[in-house]
């Protein structure tokens, strides 16, 4: 059972690291002074990465591999919300008269974005299919699943913390406060690219078929 969840834990990780839409969007509330809504955006993003780890082990990604028509749907939704909220961020950095402050994200508002963040992303369920498929062994007890799927919540969870946490630090924020302008916007571009790349794949998998 250690081997096992080690791997899990391992493979998931790698992925957790690798910078990406929800830890730009995490780090940037927090390095803006919006702590609290980088910290409920965690929960949305972690609450999605439970329900993907729980749908994997119902044999969602087998539903998309038989029906691979839910799974570019959802991509293409994806993209386009990517894109969205990298309009949102570009505006958010443009010069605006006067000093006004950028719009506090509400806890319900953060959740909201953490979760369709997460959930507009269709390989995420695929990532913990196959994970699960070559790590779990054939008949694997329940309590291993419910331990392989409470250590990936959990994984996700204290990453996206720590990134709350971390950019929520004054040096980190006063930095960010004399780039504002050009930080939202970098992390405008950063998104859209995603946005971008995923309507991309979509797009050149839709002419493959």
């Amino acid at each position: 059972m250690t081997a096992t969840l080690t791997t899990i834990a391992a493979l998931h990780w790698v992925v957790l690291i690798t910078p990406g839409v929800n830890l730009m969007l995490v780090s940037q509330l927090a390095a803006d002074g919006q702590q609290r809504a980088a910290i409920y955006t965690c929960f949305g993003i972690t609450t999605v990465t439970l329900t993907w780890a729980l749908l994997a082990l119902l044999g969602v990604s087998a539903l998309f591999a038989a029906h691979p028509q839910l799974r570019l749907g959802l991509q293409i939704m994806g993209g386009l919300y990517l894109c969205y909220v990298a309009l949102r961020l570009w505006q958010a950095g443009a010069p605006a008269a006067g000093a006004s402050q950028p719009a506090r994200l509400t806890r319900w508002a953060a959740f909201r974005i953490g979760v369709l963040t997460n959930i507009m992303n269709p390989k995420s369920a695929l990532f913990f299919g196959s994970v699960f498929a070559t790590a779990l062994p054939l008949a694997p007890a329940p309590s291993l699943l419910i331990a392989a799927v409470a250590l990936v919540y959990l994984n996700a969870l204290l990453w996206h913390l720590f990134l709350a946490l971390a950019f929520s630090h004054p040096q980190v924020q006063a930095a960010y406060a004399r780039q504002r302008s050009l930080l939202n916007r970098t992390a405008g571009l950063v998104v859209g690219a995603f946005g971008l790349r995923l309507l991309a794949a979509t797009a050149q998998e839709l002419r493959s078929r």
